[in-house]
């Protein structure tokens, strides 16, 4: 019954016995580029990622404690709650943009690009200097 059904949806009808299964008829246009993905690039594009994401929860929770602030309506509770999400979301911002601060400066001194898309080590080549 397989054969039937595989005869009927080939259209050559038994004389070529292979069947196409890559999405869109050719796997190499669409999937071309993943050939090129490194462990390395993975590694960069996560760094990179997590610092934009945190950056812009940071960033939220320092506009959401404005807002509380000024609908606390003078209540000492909730300003004080506030003032100390203000705070929290301050120090996150610092942190985040300090980690970048210090991969830029890793970056320039040794020359390990985090950010390129290309996260390579420098290696050390054995021999004598000319």
């Amino acid at each position: 019954m397989l054969n039937r059904l595989l005869a009927a949806t080939n259209p050559t009808s038994g004389a070529d016995k292979t069947i196409n299964i890559a999405p869109g008829g050719g796997g190499e246009a669409q999937f071309g580029a993943l050939k090129d993905i490194t462990i390395g690039g993975l590694i960069s594009g996560a760094i990179s990622l997590a610092l934009l994401v945190a950056a812009v929860v940071f960033f939220f929770m320092l506009v959401i404690g404005g807002i509380k602030w000024i609908t606390s309506g003078g209540d000492k509770g909730q300003t004080e709650a506030a003032r100390s999400q203000i705070t929290a979301a301050l120090v996150g911002l610092v942190i985040v943009f300090a980690a970048w601060a210090i991969a830029q400066l890793i970056s320039s001194l040794f020359g390990i690009t985090i950010f390129s898309g290309s996260f390579q080590l420098p290696t050390f080549t054995s021999g004598a200097a000319k």
